[in-house]
């Protein structure tokens, strides 16, 4: 969905929260928080407002009740669908976390994008272009929710299969924010910086715990290992990079740093 958030119109969302809730006194500090001004700062620092008393669209990003209302105002969506059969029309399934979904089909997928692209605008959204495609999922791969899905080679035979795995942004995700925790500036102790090291890495594991991950978590522990090298050594002043001292072995052994490799085994 392009600005999924931002574009809610306010009067059908309040009419869709209303078929929930009957208290008044609710449904009014609903209707404050929808109402409620947003200041925001870009890269440069420069200062912008949005939302307020005129605005008629958007939850503020960051309010305690904009997902629940994100989710509420998508049913709207998931209901058509259901009541107007069109998993049935479309051989098709749709599969949905908050404002980002995927609508499988088996030979209809030209026609459920077509629909949902009219549905949508019906009730006052966009399909994110870049972000919306028809797939072959036999032949090719697309991400949602942080995994790509589709085609996969085993890279023991050879042969082709239907999986999933982690995607290349995700794990750039998790590469930056260990770049971030382990920055030339950290003055923790290690023994402190490690286990919030190992807790970043065991709640990435958790959830990308499934399908093909062998790859990415080789990735992920080859990075962790280069940077906690170079961030001992800064901090210890080894000449070098601090290759000798700090080996494979000694970062994931002695050190105490979770292995992503070993997890998985």
């Amino acid at each position: 969905m392009s600005k999924y958030f931002d574009t809610i119109p306010h009067a059908d969302l309040l009419r869709s929260v209303a078929r929930r809730v009957v208290d008044r006194h609710v449904l009014w500090l609903i209707k404050l928080w929808l109402k409620a001004p947003v200041e925001e700062r870009d890269g440069k620092g420069t200062r912008s407002m949005s939302g307020g008393k005129r605005s008629k669209r958007g939850t503020p990003q960051g309010g305690v009740a904009s997902p629940l209302l994100a989710n509420i105002y998508m049913n709207r969506f998931l209901k058509h669908w259901r009541f107007s059969r069109r998993g049935e029309a479309f051989r098709a399934h749709v599969v949905s976390y908050a404002d980002d979904f995927v609508i499988l089909s088996r030979g209809c997928a030209a026609e459920a994008l077509a629909w949902t692209s009219a549905v949508m605008t019906r009730l006052g959204l966009t399909l994110n272009e870049v972000k919306t495609s028809v797939k072959n999922a036999r032949t090719e791969r697309f991400d949602f929710l942080g995994y790509t899905l589709g085609a996969h080679r085993d890279w023991k035979d050879g042969h082709w299969y239907q999986g999933a795995s982690p995607s290349k942004k995700s794990v750039q995700r998790i590469k930056a924010r260990i770049g971030d925790l382990l920055r030339p500036g950290e003055k923790g102790r290690w023994p402190d910086v490690r286990n919030r090291l190992n807790r970043l890495l065991a709640g990435w594991s958790a959830y990308f715990g499934y399908g093909a991950r062998s790859s990415a978590y080789r990735a992920i522990d080859h990075h962790v290992h280069d940077r906690v090298r170079r961030f001992l050594a800064r901090r210890l002043k080894e000449p070098g990079r601090g290759a000798r001292r700090f080996s494979h072995d000694e970062v994931f052994g002695n050190l105490g740093v979770l292995r992503l490799y070993r997890v998985q085994n």
